[in-house]
């Protein structure tokens, strides 16, 4: 290499990169950095990209969200949201008291301080990776729905860890499509139990990085990609 070429190489900016197997030109831009750009899941500037893919699949299974419903505190109450006036009772489960809009104090782990067979919908979102013993939790949700009761829980498969729930609960578990379908169907039975799986690379990065779904286009939110799973969805029925 002559002593030009060498200063030459030298001086390309570093935000192109050139695979020497493919010859793709990459040019790196934001992603590279080694923060994020935001750390609060882009909650500060519009609709997280999980809860896109979350609400989307509350929106599809709105009709099981009705009766008796109890649903696990933090982000936002979907209730009401997606069952509107099919909802006859709303309760709003926490682990400790404090929370202004909690109506329940209980431990999802051993089933303490939740009644068994009142309800007929339980909705938790991003609930399970802080409850160190999950078998423990899918029992007591089996255990609190009536016969034909509805759990519809979501988890996250890519995702960073959150600081305030690790400080307060302990943040455990990420998961897979298939982790989540065995978790619940060793509890309900396979056959009662539908798991879906959202998200792909892009996806994935963007949600990393604290951009939200408004960044995206609906395109690049709605295709998927099963080795990048970002949010993970599943529907479980208390079979009679």
């Amino acid at each position: 290499m002559t002593a030009l070429a060498s200063l030459k190489r030298r001086l390309r900016p570093r935000s192109w990169l050139k695979a020497a197997s493919t010859g793709i030109a990459v040019r790196l831009g934001l992603l590279r950095r080694i923060r994020p750009l935001r750390r609060d899941f882009g909650i500060g500037r519009g609709t997280p990209i999980d809860r896109h893919y979350i609400e989307g699949f509350l929106e599809r299974h709105r009709a099981d969200i009705r009766g008796a419903v109890l649903e696990a505190g933090g982000y936002v109450n979907y209730t009401r949201r997606f069952g509107g006036g099919q909802v006859a009772r709303a309760e709003v489960l926490y682990p400790k008291p404090g929370f202004a809009d909690g109506t329940l104090v209980g431990n999802l782990a051993t089933g303490e301080g939740i009644p068994e067979g009142a309800f007929d919908c339980l909705v938790l979102t991003q609930v399970f990776p802080f409850i160190y013993d999950l078998q423990g939790a899918v029992a007591s949700c089996k255990r609190a729905l009536r016969p034909g009761g509805v759990l519809l829980v979501t988890v996250p498969g890519i995702s960073q860890i959150c600081g305030y729930d690790r400080e307060h609960w302990g943040d455990y578990w990420r998961f897979t499509r298939q982790s989540l379908e065995r978790l619940l169907g060793d509890t309900f039975g396979g056959e009662n139990v539908a798991v879906e799986a959202h998200g792909n690379v892009f996806a994935a990065c963007a949600f990393l990085h604290g951009l939200t779904a408004e960044d995206l286009t609906a395109t690049e939110l709605a295709h998927h990609d099963d080795a990048f799973q970002l949010t993970i969805a599943g529907r479980a029925v208390n079979s009679p």
